[in-house]
């Protein structure tokens, strides 16, 4: 099994370098957008974006949204949960483009899927828009800049792809589900945000267990927020859209100006991270 987990992480790592994605989570600093406040990163950021569809081998089609301004931007993948369809992480993604970012929100080749199989879907979606020369999305992404996300299932979905595909630059699993995990030799920067009253995925057998599977050495983040529920990221809700928009700024991006953001907030019943960041 061992060996065979090595395999697919190789071969991961070989699709997205292919991909023009290096197997590396150093990132030249890029940044687009003004100088942000805590007030404008809850907020649209300022990036009119349009929305395309796409479909592509691997996973159940999406919603690619990019910003109509001229540039390169980092690419993020997004995955909703058991039963739910893109339209859950609808809200959450689009704030995230608002920012100065590719993304694409993804519908599972079954709403039945478990997380391992939405790893591969979100590693699918990227291959496929990273690809993308037509439509508004054409000619504004920087393949060397990919990272993926998730809610329930597809946060657990998005900690296995970030798991097996070292040249990730970052992630972020809003509320994670899955009943392994694959991170105790990842150095892609994660972020776990999880909510008090979440009774599906409970913060001590889910977030919790993934922060501290993943290593010392790693950047990342668990983030409990006081009285939020499973459905906490199917809204940009704070402080977990925030957050969310912080860490890809920071590690897609490069962009220490977000670092500021990464310190934790009254909303966070549990903080704990390895920064500064």
């Amino acid at each position: 099994m061992q060996r065979l987990n090595k395999t697919r992480s190789c071969c991961a790592a070989l699709l997205l370098a292919c991909a023009g994605l290096a197997v590396s989570n150093q990132v030249l600093a890029v940044e687009n957008g003004p100088a942000p406040s805590l007030a404008s990163i809850q907020a649209d950021g300022p990036y009119a974006v349009s929305t395309q569809t796409v479909s592509g081998s691997g996973f159940g089609g999406g919603t690619v949204y990019s910003p109509n301004t001229a540039g390169k931007y980092a690419v993020v993948a997004v995955c909703p949960g058991f039963t739910a369809t893109q339209s859950s992480i609808a809200a959450i993604s689009r704030r995230l483009a608002t920012h100065g970012f590719v993304v694409v929100t993804i519908n599972t080749t079954s709403v039945y899927d478990f997380p391992s199989s939405r790893a591969n879907q979100l590693l699918a979606a990227l291959r496929t828009v990273t690809a993308l020369a037509t439509g508004p999305v054409a000619g504004k992404m920087d393949t060397t800049r990919q990272g993926v996300a998730g809610w329930s299932m597809g946060g657990g979905g998005a900690m296995l792809a970030a798991g097996m595909t070292p040249g990730l630059k970052g992630g972020v699993a809003f509320a994670p589900w899955s009943q392994s995990n694959n991170v105790s030799r990842s150095a892609v920067p994660m972020a776990y945000l999880a909510g008090t009253a979440d009774t599906v995925a409970p913060a001590g057998s889910h977030a919790s267990v993934f922060y501290n599977a993943t290593p010392a050495t790693t950047k990342k983040l668990l983030g409990v927020i006081t009285g939020a529920d499973h459905n906490f990221p199917k809204t940009a809700s704070q402080p977990a859209s925030y957050t969310q928009v912080a860490w890809m700024k920071r590690f897609l991006d490069g962009d220490t100006r977000y670092a500021q953001f990464l310190k934790g907030d009254t909303r966070f019943t549990t903080f704990r991270s390895t920064g500064p960041f």
